[in-house]
């Protein structure tokens, strides 16, 4: 089911509205009014499922997979019983491992709520307070490209629609003139667009892939602007093209791929006026960009929160191209040096968006794939884990200062109050206003949805 409307009318599905309505202009009034925003208040009176918690959210994806218990799952028995080997070691992962190997980081409890946090996050410490320590994760398998596809699309298969394009399925957009999912990464996570795309869903709920690696928005969003005509004479152009698609499809019946385009066209018209403001990180003060620190997800992070207060509904930001936290061997030296990359600024994104007020109402997500195991790999590495992980959320209705969930003595698995990928997507779209078993769309004889046929809403971190 699509977002009901707040009218007294009983709902019905999409599908059976846009049939109700008929082709042409009708089909055409329909697709402007479900891509309205669908907050509470909207001007097109659209009520969600629920009181939403969260307006957009910011996914931050350490691609590769972090070890848990280097930052935010301290294991104190990795220490006691290093290189030995326990039989809670014999669980599948992606390859052989060895004996326990600990890891070097030193935890300390933090703000007023206590909550530990490794020596690794001295800046991201002082917000814990707003964080939610989500311990006890899990997942369905060990391999970097299935676990990729169930963290993005809820499912290990390739032909799913991205979580972005759900969000942007249910909700709408708040801004007209930009894309409402961008996808930031400074090259190519593995399996690249497929993780953001919108398979049988609309073509334009798809995420807008953008490389930060060049920090000129000519270069970030190429052909922006048309060199030989002026925005007039792009208008003209524009409405005779729209007339012609128009006719086209009065005459031939709706064509999905044909309104996406029509869309697509419009939102890249209108881009030209609002892409290079929210783009340029020169209108920053030089204060702001010190408090972000330097590097490619400093400036990721910082576009993130320019991205959401125009109204861009999720940005997902990847760490770096390929898979980075993918450390199967030099592990300690590896993730010092990551860590040192996302520390100020996570802890400079959570600050700016809670002095400007964003925070209560935009969903922070931090995390990877999978975990990694605290046994060693060729010595001084780690293998993939999916048994179980960490990640965790804060703003957008969580409760921070808490952790959920455990994993065993040495991280090996979840053990306590476990929280499935398919969880943590119901939980989201809870916060959303969105209920993940009536958002639904109707492919191929069957009604599909993020979660499949799992999931529950982990109320016990909610606010």
């Amino acid at each position: 089911m699509f977002p009901e409307s707040n009218s007294d009318a009983t709902p019905i599905d999409r599908r059976n509205l846009l049939q109700t309505l008929g082709g042409g202009m009708g089909m055409l009034g329909a697709a402007s009014m479900l891509a309205q925003p669908a907050t509470a208040a909207s001007a097109a009176g659209r009520v969600l499922h629920n009181p939403p918690k969260a307006k957009r959210v910011i996914h931050l994806f350490m691609n590769g997979g972090p070890f848990q218990c280097d930052l935010f799952d301290p294991k104190p028995m990795l220490v006691k019983f290093a290189g030995q080997r326990p039989s809670g070691a014999d669980l599948v992962t992606e390859r052989k491992t060895g004996n326990l190997l600990p890891s070097p980081a030193k935890f300390k409890p933090a703000g007023k709520s206590g909550v530990p946090v490794s020596d690794l996050l001295p800046h991201l410490s002082k917000h814990v307070d707003d964080i939610c320590v989500l311990r006890s994760m899990h997942a369905d398998n060990p391999n970097h490209g299935p676990a990729l596809l169930q963290m993005n699309n809820g499912t290990i298969l390739p032909t799913r629609p991205s979580m972005g394009a759900w969000f942007l399925y249910g909700l709408g957009t708040e801004n007209q003139n930009l894309p409402g999912y961008v996808v930031l990464c400074p090259g190519r996570p593995v399996r690249f667009s497929i993780l953001w795309n919108s398979a049988f869903l609309p073509s334009a709920h798809q995420g807008t892939y953008i490389n930060h690696s060049d920090l000129d928005p000519g270069k970030m969003v190429p052909y922006l602007r048309n060199e030989q005509w002026d925005r007039q004479a792009q208008r003209r152009q524009l409405d005779l093209m729209q007339k012609l698609n128009t006719a086209h499809r009065e005459m031939r019946g709706s064509d999905p791929a044909l309104d996406a385009r029509m869309q697509s066209m419009e939102t890249a018209y209108r881009m030209q006026t609002q892409a290079n403001d929210a783009f340029d990180l020169n209108q920053e003060s030089k204060t702001t960009r010190e408090n972000y620190g330097s590097g490619h997800f400093a400036n990721g992070c910082l576009l993130a929160r320019r991205l959401v207060e125009r109204g861009v509904r999720f940005v997902q930001l990847y760490y770096g191209n390929g898979q980075p936290w993918d450390t199967h061997s030099n592990h300690d030296e590896s993730v010092k040096k990551l860590a040192t990359d996302i520390d100020q600024p996570t802890a400079a994104l959570l600050g700016d968006l809670k002095q400007r007020g964003l925070l209560e109402d935009t969903l922070v997500i931090w995390g990877g794939e999978f975990g990694r195991t605290p046994t060693s790999e060729n010595g001084n590495g780690r293998d993939h884990n999916h048994h179980g992980f960490t990640m965790w959320m804060a703003g957008g209705g969580v409760r921070g200062g808490m952790t959920y969930g455990e994993t065993d003595d040495f991280g090996f698995k979840a053990v306590q109050d476990k929280m499935h990928v398919h969880d943590m997507h119901a939980t989201v779209l809870h916060l959303l206003g969105l209920d993940h078993e009536r958002l639904t769309y109707r492919y191929a004889g069957r009604d599909y949805r993020l979660t499949d046929v799992h999931g529950r809403i982990v109320q016990e971190i909610i606010a």
